[in-house]
């Protein structure tokens, strides 16, 4: 693992999401890695973590998540704009090169069966909890955070900070028709800042 990657407290891995950035989501079953974007991914509740991501019926992604029960969730970095992109407008059912095409690299953590996505600012392990009414009517995966990990150089100590890490490593969202857009300035409330 790398020098600037430690993992975050279950506890605070909600934060790793709260901010509603656009993910990764990979799957591995059977030899088979993939790699899919996704706007549509976030926080659920805190003890213990759990998080919902929609995932289409015609993603080879889900298959491998119907297969294994188990998905990782990665936030991409502004410089993934391009790779990013690429995941999310690719098919593996249509190119098999599909990953290398898109420049991603994977990676293993130990003790979880998962292909993680270098270079990512955050990284979150996770178990399907099955609800077929859900997945089946609207896409809608439930899932539990089972270990999470940060880049320290833009979320240490459970907090963001993103306003003094290289602007590289800001999180996307995606709006449309290609354009995302990094996250801005902190802002904080005159009264309560949270701890």
């Amino acid at each position: 693992m790398e020098n600037h990657i430690a993992p975050v407290p279950l506890d605070k891995a909600y934060r790793l999401l709260n901010h509603g950035p656009t993910v990764l989501v990979s799957a591995r079953a059977g030899g088979t890695d993939n790699v899919m974007a996704a706007a549509w991914a976030c926080a659920l509740d805190y003890a213990p973590p759990k998080l919902t991501v929609v995932l289409d019926k015609i993603a080879k992604t889900r298959e491998l998540v119907e297969k294994s029960g188990r998905l990782a969730i990665q936030v991409p970095t502004v410089a993934q704009l391009d790779l990013t992109y690429k995941v999310g407008h690719r098919s593996l059912f249509d190119e098999p090169d599909k990953l290398e095409r898109s420049g991603v690299t994977l990676f293993d953590m130990e003790g979880h069966d998962l292909p993680f996505v270098a270079g990512c600012s955050a990284w979150l392990a996770c178990s399907v909890i099955a609800e077929p009414s859900n997945e089946q009517t609207y896409d809608l995966f439930i899932a539990e955070i089972k270990a999470a990990w940060s880049d320290t150089r833009v979320f240490k100590n459970g907090h963001w900070n993103f306003e003094t890490a290289d602007p590289g490593l800001r999180s996307l969202h995606y709006i449309a028709g290609g354009r995302f857009y990094a996250i801005g300035e902190s802002l904080d409330a005159t009264e309560g800042k949270s701890q």
